[in-house]
């Protein structure tokens, strides 16, 4: 794009009081406002308002100062040339260093307007277009541009640069781009983020948005949002780069404070060095044992693929490193009675052994595994045990009981090997593959029509270069020195994976009070015993990490639909079709009403509990919901255990048992793989809200499900309106005034309604 060559320096500023801020008024030239976070506001009616096509953000970070030029692209979809004024919200002790636009314009002018001035010019623009969305920025500095033109039916695009020091919490940088958290702001954000440091990079980790990341330097990282749907996920883009400040595993914690449960939420993110060569990561040297089904459904293509990811597998080794091959239909056979070193002879003998393998019989999967699991290790070098496990149907040979397979990886694997599980088709028991990876400390993949099995599971090899820390264990230290089981709880996942080359793990759970924390996480770190202490001050804990809790919510709630799911093992298609459940224990029972609860109060809905979005569902009658989501867990959880429709709630689970970034849409794939969205429910800040008929319900406000009636009610732009905004952005809670219908909130422990309309 070609812009205006006239970048302008911009005067900072001061802080205006009380009666500087009645002097701010909008232009009368002004036909709109454009909030790039947000969306486009008229301020004549019958106008429309502008289109923002996209935005791109590109974020340069060196150091502790960061650099953000955002460059949008606007269009003007009237008859007529329409004047705008940019708004656009940035963090406090931003500094504007360019502004340009393309297109024959006046000398473009903008200034950066402290929080008092912005607030004013807000309070202009509230009561002109009567929009509560505006609201969302009270409280931020704004940049606001000069008057410029935007052509009739044309597009403009303008550039804008700013520098913010950012803020840090010990190791930790974190970096924010405001955003609006609704979910009617669906402009594509692309946003890039270069890290740079004299320190090195452990880590960067985005909380809000799922993003790619490469790493050129132990000093220089890249992430970005990549394609969509993080392009359209709203809300604020943050991103955490953590450093280096000790030789090894470094980690930082992000806290919620909640009386609620007598202190808060925690989330402990944890990262490898940055220098991790070639050399140090082939050391770590593995014994693959590749399991093939040849059963008569694997004839065609798919056996053609599956011999070329074994091979791919095989000769991705590294010299010296291990690998047999386990075939199965109704017997099982192998290449050699253990694992053989990679050499030129063995690897033209498997290609051989491969080549003459034939589709035929049943599926004997049991048998497999056994074979898999026992065989002794070549050699005396010690070795990672890694099975990958390929299947395209359910267990027909043998042993077929789901729970008796599960039992044998649980209690049968003498070496400890890692089973990483492949379902080739929908045809596969998805439950049985998700436990039998999950138990062995590995993740199941499944390969879908269309898809290509090599490389899926090349996909999944590329990652498995060894271990950097094996057999991972975090525990809980007490102020003696002593392991504590009374500091945290609710930890998901309880039990850490291990981290290979590029992993980062990520914890979260309960912490019982104020009191500083103190972690120790220990495992075989390149192959040697290895403890790492990581000690936190929760001062820092505030109320807008509010992407803490709803994590954890969304890990717990997936654990708790995967328990119900493990415990149908031997029930679908059994004794349940003579009137069995498995709610006929109390303890399942307990599960679901607690899937329902957090459901409801986080908002983070599933395919089981969608019908609490909807708004002929009455929140108030806990016993119906209860008993709706237990059909729902009944019917699909534990019943539907393979096909499309079971693999898809494999992809849901695992996906939410892994959830490192917000999902304000909850979004997830239906029983046709149709990626589905809630827009029933909205999460604001750290509150959750329910539209029901005209209004959006604050869960906060719920007691026992029960919606009640108002302590008071707020008009829209009154002076109780204006407290009531003051008193939020104190909190940081400004946004929950920013639902477009009327909202009844909870506020100092009274609940309000406020009448927008």
């Amino acid at each position: 794009m070609r812009l205006s060559n006239r970048w302008l320096a911009f005067a900072l500023a001061l802080a205006a009081g009380p009666a500087a801020r009645a002097q701010v008024t909008l232009d009368a030239r002004a036909s709109h406002v454009v909030i790039p976070s947000a969306r486009s506001f008229p301020l004549l009616r019958g106008m429309p308002p502008m289109v923002i096509e996209s935005v791109e953000a590109d974020v340069r970070i060196v150091d502790h100062v960061a650099s953000t030029t955002l460059d949008v692209a606007l269009r003007n979809p009237a008859p007529t040339p329409a004047e705008a004024i940019l708004l656009l919200p940035v963090p406090a002790g931003a500094a504007v260093s360019a502004f340009a636009f393309e297109g024959p314009a006046p000398e473009p002018t903008a200034r950066l307007l402290p929080e008092a001035e912005a607030r004013s010019l807000y309070d202009s623009i509230v009561a002109k277009v009567r929009d509560p969305a505006l609201l969302e920025f009270a409280g931020y500095q704004l940049v606001r541009s000069s008057l410029f033109p935007v052509p009739a039916g044309g597009t403009q695009r303008v550039r804008l640069t700013w520098e913010t020091v950012l803020e840090s919490d010990g190791n930790r940088v974190d970096y924010v781009l405001p955003r609006s958290e609704s979910l009617d702001a669906r402009c594509p954000w692309r946003v890039t983020v270069a890290v740079s440091s004299a320190t090195p990079v452990s880590t960067v980790y985005s909380p809000s948005h799922a993003v790619r990341v490469r790493r050129d330097a132990p000093g220089r990282l890249a992430a970005d949002t990549g394609a969509a749907p993080a392009l359209l996920e709203p809300g604020p883009f943050l991103l955490s780069a953590i450093l280096e400040e000790r030789e090894g595993v470094n980690a930082s914690l992000f806290a919620y404070p909640d009386p609620k449960v007598g202190g808060g939420y925690f989330l402990l993110v944890a990262g490898l060095p940055a220098n991790l060569d070639a050399m140090r990561r082939q050391s770590l040297s593995r014994e693959v044992i590749v399991v093939i089904d040849r059963s008569g459904s694997m004839a065609g293509p798919k056996m053609d693929q599956v011999r070329a990811a074994a091979l791919q597998v095989i000769e991705g080794l590294a010299p010296g490193e291990a690998f047999n091959i386990v075939d199965y239909s109704s017997a099982v056979a192998l290449f050699a009675p253990k694992p053989v070193a990679k050499s030129e002879k063995s690897i033209a003998e498997a290609r051989a052994y491969l080549a003459a393998l034939r589709p035929s019989g049943g599926t004997n999967i049991h048998d497999a595994l056994v074979e898999a699991l026992r065989q002794g290790s070549e050699g005396s070098v010690p070795r990672l045990g890694i099975v990958l496990f390929l299947t395209d149907g359910l267990p027909t040979v043998g042993r077929t009981r789901e729970s008796e397979i599960r039992e044998l990886v649980e209690k049968a694997n003498p070496h400890l090997r890692r089973v990483f599980t492949f379902g080739v088709g929908s045809d596969v028991n998805a439950p049985l593959l998700d436990r039998v990876a999950e138990a062995t400390r590995a993740k199941s993949t499944y390969v879908l029509p269309k898809e290509d099995v090599e490389v899926k599971v090349g996909e999944v090899f590329r990652q498995l270069y060894g271990p950097v820390l094996a057999s991972p264990v975090l525990e809980t230290i007490g102020p003696d020195g002593a392991v504590s089981t009374r500091r945290v709880r609710e930890l998901v996942p309880a039990v850490p994976t291990d981290l290979f080359d590029g992993d980062r793990l990520v914890v979260l759970g309960q912490y019982a009070d104020g009191a500083p924390l103190r972690f120790r996480l220990s495992g075989d770190y390149f192959r040697q015993p290895k403890t790492f202490a990581f000690d936190f001050d929760l001062k820092s804990a505030t109320t807008r990490n509010a992407f803490v809790p709803r994590l954890w919510a969304t890990r717990r709630i997936a654990e708790l639909v995967d328990q119900i799911r493990q415990a149908g093992a031997d029930v679908a298609g059994g004794p349940a079709a003579a009137g069995s459940t498995v709610f006929a224990d109390p303890k399942l029972r307990e599960l679901t009403d607690e899937i329902v609860r957090l459901s409801t109060e986080f908002g983070v809905l599933s395919e089981y509990t969608a019908f609490l979005a909807t708004e002929g569902s009455d929140l108030g009658d806990l016993a119906r919901q209860i008993e709706t989501c237990q059909i729902q867990l009944e019917r699909r959880a534990v019943q539907t255990r393979s096909g499309v429709a079971g693999v898809n709630q494999s992809m849901n689970i695992n996906y939410g048992k892994q959830q490192a970034w917000r999902n304000y849409s909850n979004t997830w794939v239906d029983e046709n793989l149709n990626v589905v969205e809630t827009t029933g429910v909205r999460q604001v800040c750290d509150r959750t809200f329910f539209r029901r008929g005209d209004k959006w319900v604050d869960s906060g406000t719920l007691v026992a499900g029960q919606e009640p009636a108002p302590d008071s009610i707020v008009e829209f732009g009154s002076l109780e309106h204006g407290k009531l905004l003051e008193a939020l952005v104190k909190e940081g809670r400004q946004g929950v005034l920013s639902l477009p219908e009327d909202t009844l909130i909870r506020c100092d422990g009274k609940n309000v309604l406020v009448r927008n309309k």
